[in-house]
């Protein structure tokens, strides 16, 4: 389960409605179900596709602090690997009747594409509100271990009492926006190597 964090003001409905309004069309029907802190998506095929296999996938949008952090699911693919082994069949009987499976082989194909959209809808609409893998203003702040102060990141010393802040400094992963902890040289959650 791939995972991004985006930074900045949004929630997971700001998320679930793009999907939604993107997803719930043609052979796919897409819903929500949660509340403001974590929203659950499902995009599925409907039970009696006109064409391709079946297919879902969930999507969790999760509120953290100072943005949403998205996780999408496996994708069920036996309905569509079903539907591809029938159309190999067919065409291994006699390659004519293949023409009258090309819908089916088209949906199919564009099912197994189908996190790749999502994650495209989803990158699009953060996007749109300001949201980014970058840390927000908020938590670009290290507070002091003696005087308790916040301070801006990049700070070798407290503004207000001078003590060192040394190499606290938060960063996120360039690629998923997971936060990092310091000195970090590979994303724990993604596995992107940094620098």
């Amino acid at each position: 389960m791939e995972q991004r964090v985006f930074h900045g003001n949004i929630l997971p409905q700001d998320l679930a409605l793009p999907l939604i309004t993107e997803f719930n069309r043609g052979n796919l029907k897409a819903q929500s179900i949660g509340d403001e802190n974590q929203i659950l998506v499902q995009i599925a095929t409907h039970e009696q596709p006109q064409s391709g296999g079946q297919t879902a996938l969930t999507i969790t949008l999760r509120k953290v602090e100072d943005g949403v952090a998205v996780q999408i699911g496996k994708q069920n693919w036996l309905g569509i690997a079903a539907s591809l082994g029938k159309s190999t069949l067919i065409a291994w009987k006699n390659p004519w009747r293949l023409i009258e499976r090309l819908d089916d082989i088209i949906q199919d194909i564009e099912y197994l594409n189908l996190a790749e959209r999502v994650w495209e809808v989803i990158e699009q609409t953060a996007r749109s509100i300001g949201a980014t893998f970058e840390l927000s203003e908020r938590l670009k702040r290290l507070v002091c271990d003696y005087c308790r102060t916040a301070n801006p990141v990049g700070e070798p010393h407290c503004v207000a009492c001078g003590a060192p802040l040394g190499n606290q400094q938060p960063v996120t992963c360039p690629k998923c926006g997971f936060i990092l902890a310091p000195g970090a040289l590979t994303c724990s959650n993604c596995g992107y190597k940094i620098g």
